[in-house]
């Protein structure tokens, strides 16, 4: 299993992004979920806030990766009547697959296509989510129009997704779309999380496939707990998953790979690991989005550390959570990373 030319030993060890702390703003207490992409020229990164209620979602623009600047607000709560009118946490856009070509977005019916889950109640993850679709002509990406209903439920789903859906990541290939998710089987107590798919032709109708979840946890090791918030891309040996393991203690990293979109085979290490004792992801290097830019692969993630006095934000009193990246070369700082 060669995972070689999809390592990012390189952390550049400071955040690109932090929430603002500033009341009654978005990103009040974090900002977590990065997705990185190309459009017009520019980049752009679709994240998520949280502001002690719950989860918005906002765009950031770039020059070269590394400083990033908040554009707007896309999607937010509102006072409708909505299943998703207290928080909506959008994760993926439909874009090129390739993880040696640029990132760039793609059209579906002349449209660009959003997908997003919402937690049915005010808090941190308070209830099960479901899975939400948004579309839009705007090519400043700032109006979305979210479709009314979710396109994917808990109840609907089998026992190891009845607690409830997250982070999406929606692929389309010769014609058919793949959306993947990780979910929870139980809203309490110690629940695992694990990632399936689901099939569509036409992005409203969906079906599970029978085979799910198609990336299970391993038990008593470092992805005992959790193997979520999965990021597919394609390449000419097959398909790469990154994606994130928790034994209930660490948040770190790993890769899977794939013939065919279905069948996964993970390697048994992780391959972005917490840092030391400090450092700006001393808890958690977590949730990947992943590009390449000039040969060089830029592996963006959420990264935590316990907080301390002059931090910007502090989520829950105790965690600054930021986005931080890690390169295939070294990027800012030259700070190798464990992996492998």
């Amino acid at each position: 299993m060669n995972i070689q030319p999809y390592l990012t030993p390189y952390k550049l060890g400071e955040p690109v992004l932090t929430g603002s702390g500033l009341p009654g703003s978005f990103d009040l207490n974090a900002v977590d979920c990065p997705f990185v992409f190309r459009h017009n020229g520019a980049f752009y990164m679709m994240y998520v806030g949280f502001d002690g209620k719950g989860y918005q979602t906002a765009l950031a623009t770039s020059d070269n990766l590394l400083d990033w600047k908040h554009l707007a607000v896309i999607l937010a709560r509102s006072e409708e009547d909505r299943w998703d009118a207290r928080n909506v946490a959008g994760t993926w856009m439909l874009k090129e697959n390739r993880i040696d070509a640029p990132p760039l977005l793609k059209k579906w019916k002349n449209k660009y296509w959003l997908v997003y889950h919402a937690y049915p109640d005010y808090g941190y993850e308070e209830g099960s989510a479901k899975i939400g679709l948004a579309w839009t002509e705007d090519e400043n990406l700032l109006e979305w129009h979210r479709v009314p209903d979710p396109i994917l439920t808990p109840e609907e789903g089998a026992d190891w997704e009845r607690g409830g859906l997250y982070k999406e990541c929606l692929i389309e290939h010769e014609g058919r779309f793949y959306l993947f998710y990780n979910a929870k089987n139980k809203n309490k107590g110690r629940w695992l999380e694990q990632t399936g798919v689901a099939f569509s032709t036409d992005l409203f109708h969906w079906e599970r496939y029978e085979g799910n979840p198609v990336l299970k946890v391993t038990p008593d090791a470092w992805d005992s707990g959790f193997v979520s918030d999965p990021c597919v891309l394609q390449d000419d040996a097959g398909w790469i998953m990154y994606y994130f393991g928790f034994d209930y203690r660490k948040a770190q990293e790993g890769i899977a790979l794939s013939p065919d979109l279905l069948h996964w085979t993970k390697h048994p290490h992780p391959i972005l690991r917490v840092g030391e004792e400090g450092s700006i992801d001393s808890i958690f290097a977590h949730k990947p989005s992943v590009i390449t830019h000039d040969g060089v692969l830029y592996h963006f993630y959420c990264s935590c550390r316990p907080t301390r006095p002059g931090d910007p934000t502090v989520n829950y009193g105790r965690e600054f959570r930021t986005i931080s990246v890690a390169a295939s070369q070294p990027i800012g700082q030259d700070c190798p990373v464990q992996g492998g």
